[in-house]
């Protein structure tokens, strides 16, 4: 009996396209065929199935023992028949007989259809693993073959690979027949066996398409310390290097940022920040957080904690729109980082007066409540109480007699202070 060619070509497309050996898919088929066979045939002793690789005949086998009458033909073959096949057979030989029914091909064709496809899905996927298990941490480039709810079926070409909701930006949308790469973040044994695991949204995307574009990287002149992300919005790098001559952050920017413009590109207009690493916390927190301009530090080490302070006017752009700013430097630091705006002391209008009482009382001449009456009655500086006329003074009742006196001490006391200035400003004979 002759198996359908298509069966054949089916052979031959397997391995030539998948890798997967004809001769492996030939032995699935036989053990499928047995099944079939045993159907067909019934019990018979030690069957097996055949396929020519080159013509495709499938024959079916039985080993009987030659007997002076076949009493089971399932077992037994009289010494006639067996000398036909065996001329020298004797009694109590074993020997193999073909015993390939009528209109067997029907029934092996649809077992043969069935185990080749399912050991070709095996063979596929194991083939998956074997390739794909030493290639975690790879970039590759598939085409967007269909969805599943929200995940993402890649083609690869000879394999197919997932992009799970999970590992997807949020801010991306793709479309059937659209080519994307992905970053190969692992190889999962699931229920349907291996199968390749993509990413986008995986922070070492990110740090591949650096090494992929930036060469410095790659050799190992520049070495990425840490990073950060919020697939879609935000990425934050830093990066190091021994080389007093590399400007790292520069190198990674790419002469008039050429190199950094084709990785957003990659990521869709996310914003990237390279920042310059240093082992000191409060130089890295720093930079990470410029172009913010930074108060003051206060370092919890044992707590792993920083704590900023920082005018109000600049507490948006630390902290960055709904905090990302600040959530990203502290996942890139491993520090929590804790910002807050710096207090700024206002002083009450009774403390004014009280400040520019206490002022004028030091100026010999005037008394404390004498000085009260001045600042109650709009005069709160010596420059103030200089430019009034002796008749505004005269005006104010309580110290209307004691004008002269005042005048007298805040000119001396004016002049007090500019011999004191010239004199200050005098070089040393």
């Amino acid at each position: 009996m002759i198996m359908n060619a298509d069966f054949l070509a089916v052979l031959e497309f397997w391995e030539r396209e998948k890798g997967i050996s004809r001769n492996v898919l030939v032995q699935a088929v036989e053990e499928a065929l047995l099944s079939a066979a045993k159907k067909a045939v019934g019990p018979a002793r030690e069957l097996r199935c055949a396929i020519d690789t080159k013509t495709g005949d499938i024959k079916a086998f039985a080993r009987l023992v030659v007997s002076e009458k076949a009493v089971s033909k399932h077992d037994q073959i009289t010494v006639f028949d067996a000398r036909r096949i065996k001329p020298d057979a004797q009694l109590g030989d074993e020997l193999e007989v073909e015993v390939t029914p009528a209109g067997f091909g029907r029934i092996a064709s649809q077992y043969a259809k069935q185990a080749l496809m399912q050991h070709i899905r095996r063979a596929e996927k194991q083939l998956i693993f074997t390739e794909f298990k030493d290639r975690v941490g790879d970039i590759l480039s598939g085409v967007v073959r269909r969805f599943e709810r929200s995940d993402v079926t890649i083609d690869l070409g000879k394999y197919e690979a997932l992009l799970p909701n999970r590992e997807r930006v949020p801010t991306e949308e793709y479309q059937i027949g659209e080519r994307i790469r992905c970053y190969v973040k692992a190889v999962e044994t699931g229920v349907h066996g291996p199968e390749i695991i993509l990413s986008r949204a995986d922070p070492q995307f990110v740090v591949k398409l650096f090494q992929l574009e930036v060469s410095e990287i790659n050799d190992g002149t520049i070495e990425i310390k840490g990073i950060a992300r919020e697939p879609g919005f935000r990425t934050k790098l830093a990066v190091h290097t021994r080389d007093s001559k590399v400007d790292p952050v520069g190198a990674c920017v790419g002469l008039r940022g050429q190199r950094v413009k084709n990785i957003v590109r990659e990521l869709n207009n996310e914003k990237v920040d390279i920042i310059k690493w240093d082992a000191n916390i409060k130089t890295y927190v720093a930079n990470a957080l410029a172009p913010a301009q930074l108060k003051s530090f206060v370092v919890d080490e044992p707590g792993h904690r920083v704590k900023i302070m920082v005018a109000e006017d600049q507490l948006s752009l630390a902290i960055g729109k709904r905090g990302q700013n600040a959530r990203l430097t502290s996942k890139l630091t491993g520090w929590q980082i804790d910002i807050e705006p710096e207090a700024v002391v206002t002083v009450g209008f009774e403390q004014k007066v009280a400040q520019a009482v206490q002022a004028f009382a030091t100026i010999p001449g005037l008394t404390p409540e004498v000085a009260g009456v001045l600042v109650r009655a709009g005069f709160s500086t010596v420059d103030a109480l200089l430019q009034a006329e002796a008749a505004d003074l005269e005006q104010i009742e309580q110290i209307k007699d004691q004008v002269p006196a005042i005048m007298q001490a805040i000119h001396s006391e004016t002049a007090r202070r500019n011999g004191a200035e010239t004199g200050e400003k005098q070089e040393p004979s």
